[in-house]
């Protein structure tokens, strides 16, 4: 993997090379890092300066010095010059609006090789919910000009596998620990990070995709470099920071509270982990940190302007590596357009034991933690049944989108307005757990019954008979926190409206 990109000589960059200027915009006219080709149409050919066109016929024309036979005669040299001067105009902006994409573009895919597109299960985006892993690599110019690290392969530091619903308004971020032991076949028991070693970004994907049990659809890499350039791009982002942060190896000092972070400050929010000593896995905190910043980075980008939306891309396109293109980048963006950010994006990591073997720290998946985290994630729901702060410290360890807990925000919004029965069934064999659920259903309008399930359960399930009632029964596992929403094939046998049987996972 390259630490930074090449820039070749007609490659738009910061410092001496092309930036859109205002008659350029057009090409940008959504939110995100995407625009559509359709839409793109800048004004000035590769080597101009952009500024309006100069038209040689802007004199105004009166009866009393001309004739009218002659004023005829002009006007038609005026409209054809106009529309020849037009043409040449519109034909060299799209040519360099053409450039400039394709400039961008090869940028971004640079390094997108067969072995990566096969490992994506969808590598084009259509609209609906899909995952996506972003990986953090520190291959920064400081660190690959550094002795300590000559010859260093850049494990990837950080991955956050991300699902991504335009339908819903909604992301889901959940961050995956490095040193997290995962079988990888031939290639043995290894920590998760050294996967991008072994077989870089595909075969990352391979093994991330296998471990959490989802299709991973797109991905994208990005070095420290990149992440401060995108910041600045910004003009910075607005971060709560939780706590002071005094940590020389992730670059110095951060006050607490509320402020706007340039790229220099944002990364030392995301690579702290020293400064967490005192509290804990420092991974962990590093790991929510990461997230609560890309938040603010989705915040600042969805209600930037074209021209700023422009010049990010442009600083990304350098030091990223995706396999979206500027087109699907701007179409996403479009898509999300109207994302809250306080509620709409849920966040926690992937639940792990710490252990020290021969020496070595590992970190063990909770496998049926693990598991019913992804179900939940699947389903659309947050990672997490409820928020999870530190109180020593302040920093969001997990959230659910919502300070009052994942079902305030059901139920505020759709109580009493469902009519129907529902059985609920306690599958799990913890006491007061059906008749806790069904409290909670009952907020949304149901009549329930409650008994005992025939046999266990390890996962809560919302069971429905036809399609139209799949939307009811989500809002229900919503409603209760719990479980996923399962049509019925056969194996449930119920009278009522819905039937949910509460398993171990139960909460």
């Amino acid at each position: 993997m390259r630490r930074n990109k090449k820039k070749s000589p007609n490659a738009v960059g910061k410092h001496g090379q092309h930036t859109m200027g205002a008659q350029a915009s057009a090409s940008f006219d959504r939110e995100s890092p995407t625009p559509h080709a359709s839409h793109a149409a800048a004004s000035f050919s590769d080597g101009e300066t952009p500024g309006p066109a100069q038209n040689p016929y802007s004199r105004r024309v009166t009866q009393a010095e001309y004739t009218k036979k002659r004023k005829s005669k002009k006007r038609k040299k005026i409209v054809l010059a106009v529309c020849i001067a037009l043409l040449v105009v519109v034909l060299g902006g799209v040519g360099a609006a053409f450039a400039y994409i394709n400039t961008i573009n090869a940028n971004l895919n640079e390094g997108v090789d067969d072995d990566l597109r096969d490992a994506l299960v969808d590598t084009k985006y259509a609209g609906d919910p899909f995952y996506m892993l972003l990986m953090g690599t520190d291959g920064s110019e400081e660190r690959s000009e550094s002795a300590e690290y000559a010859g260093d392969q850049f494990r990837s530091d950080s991955m956050i596998l991300a699902r991504i619903d335009p339908q819903s308004k909604q992301v889901t971020m959940v961050s995956l620990h490095r040193d997290t032991l995962i079988d990888m076949g031939t290639n043995g028991k290894q920590k998760l990070n050294a996967a991008h070693s072994i077989g870089g970004a595909a075969y990352t994907i391979e093994v991330v995709s296998k471990f959490a049990g989802v299709p991973i659809s797109h991905y994208a890499e990005i070095d420290f470099d990149g992440f401060k350039e995108a910041v600045d791009a910004l003009g910075g982002v607005e971060v709560d920071v939780p706590m002071e942060i005094n940590d020389e190896d992730a670059g110095g000092h951060l006050d607490a509270g509320l402020q706007t972070l340039n790229g220099d400050q944002a990364l030392i929010l995301c690579r702290a982990r020293h400064a967490y000593d005192a509290y804990g896995d420092g991974d962990r905190y590093r790991a929510a940190n990461q997230r609560l910043v890309l938040s603010a980075v989705a915040k600042k980008i969805l209600s930037s302007d074209p021209i700023t939306m422009a010049n990010t891309i442009q600083a990304l396109s350098k030091y990223i590596t995706t396999d979206f293109n500027v087109t699907d980048i701007v179409s996403l963006a479009s898509s999300m357009k109207g994302l809250n950010t306080d509620t709409g994006i849920y966040s926690a990591m992937e639940p792990t034991t710490s252990k020290l073997v021969n020496g070595t720290w590992y970190e063990y998946v909770n496998e049926k933690e693990w598991q019913t985290m992804m179900q939940r994630v699947d389903q659309g729901l947050p990672p997490t049944t409820e928020d999870e702060i530190d109180e020593k410290n302040g920093t969001v360890l997990a959230s659910t989108g919502d300070k009052a807990g994942a079902t305030s925000n059901t139920s505020s919004t759709t109580t009493a307005t469902r009519s129907g029965k529902v059985a609920v069934k306690n599958g799990a064999n913890i006491d007061g757990a059906a008749a806790t659920a069904a409290t909670k259903i009952e907020k949304l309008g149901y009549t329930t019954e409650t008994g005992n399930a025939s046999s266990s359960f390890s996962t809560t399930v919302v069971v429905y008979s036809n399609d139209s009632q799949k939307e009811a029964a989500e809002e229900i596992v919503k409603q209760i926190g719990n479980g996923v929403a399962t049509k019925n094939d056969g194996r449930y046998t119920f009278s009522t409206d819905f039937l949910v049987v509460i398993g171990s996972d139960w909460k």
